[in-house]
């Protein structure tokens, strides 16, 4: 199928096709007489895995390791490794955001118990004071 039929078929613009095929993670196309690129038919189902992979925060090398070149030559183990790895990848990255939201609520919280009579400059100095930063006062 020309490059236009894929990419209307995948949702993707023929740019972002090529630019994967350039990349490896597509088997280069052949060509027809007149020069037009000629994809078989798997590679929407391809390019499908890619956009997936790609939204789970996989990278390109990383889509491109586990990506077969056909469905019977899926390295089921890697895979697996693979998709293991990411979520605790993931599982990581929860724990720091988590880490992350807990200082900034505290910070939030800091900020916000300002005695009323307190202007601006010395609460600030007080959180800096707090915070451990230091502070002008």
């Amino acid at each position: 199928m020309k490059i236009g039929e894929l990419a209307k078929r995948s949702g993707m613009a023929a740019s972002a096709i090529r630019f994967y095929e350039s990349k490896g993670l597509l088997q280069s196309a052949s060509r027809q007489a007149n020069g037009y690129r000629d994809y078989p038919p798997e590679t929407a189902a391809a390019l499908a895995i890619i956009r997936d992979a790609q939204q789970s925060g996989f990278s390109l090398d990383e889509i491109r390791q586990i990506l077969p070149a056909g469905v019977s030559s899926w390295r089921h183990d890697e895979l697996l490794a693979m998709l293991r790895r990411k979520v605790a990848d993931i599982e990581s990255l929860q724990a720091r955001l988590a880490q992350n939201k807990s200082h900034i609520q505290s910070l939030i919280q800091l900020i916000e118990s300002k005695p009323g009579d307190m202007d601006c400059a010395d609460n600030a100095a007080r959180v800096m004071a707090v915070m451990g930063i230091g502070g002008d006062k």
